[in-house]
């Protein structure tokens, strides 16, 4: 079969990216989105748009509570009947409500990685609330413990190693060809 290039061609449904920070959730969107000829959204960035903060400000000022009840609420808003694709956050998925909708209204996939993998990419980059002040490798090691079995819900699993990320994207395309 070969690899469609059109998402509507491909399912109706959007797309929508899970993981731990770091897996390359908004980087592989970008190139999938591109891929399948669809728009991408990063929910992070739609949910600071919104806020007009940062997450970290977010977080900062009024704990991660308040984010999670908006980040769903961006979410909802994102899975308007138009297929795209969306990078959520880490933790959008632990959400109940937002793991609901989105496994109702999306495909969702996992993007997995191991944790050194994660913790080289992340400590190259600020602005990560939960690593605030400590260890990314613990951090990573915590959420991995407590995450990876709710992600494991996604409708497709693929792991994010230290290679090209059209490689993965590949990946997902395969995937892709089997779920409808």
């Amino acid at each position: 079969m070969s690899v469609t290039n059109s998402l509507a061609c491909l399912t109706k449904k959007p797309i929508s990216l899970v993981g731990l920070m770091g897996v390359g959730k908004t980087t592989i969107g970008r190139r999938l989105g591109l891929r399948l000829n669809a728009p991408f959204v990063d929910a992070d960035h739609e949910i600071e748009l919104a806020a007009g903060l940062s997450v970290s400000e977010i977080f900062e000022r009024y704990g991660e509570a308040y984010f999670r009840d908006g980040e769903s609420r961006v979410i909802a808003r994102l899975i308007d009947g138009v297929p795209k694709i969306i990078a959520t956050g880490g933790g959008a998925f632990m959400h109940e409500k937002t793991r609901r909708l989105l496994l109702d209204n999306t495909i969702v996939v996992w993007i997995d990685a191991d944790i050194d993998v994660i913790a080289d990419r992340v400590t190259r980059r600020e602005g990560r609330p939960l690593l605030k002040d400590r260890d990314a490798r613990t951090v990573l090691r915590e959420l991995a413990a407590t995450r990876n079995p709710i992600y494991a819900q996604a409708t497709l699993r693929v792991k994010s190693q230290p290679v090209h990320q059209e490689i993965i994207v590949d990946q997902i395309m395969k995937a892709l060809q089997n779920v409808q």
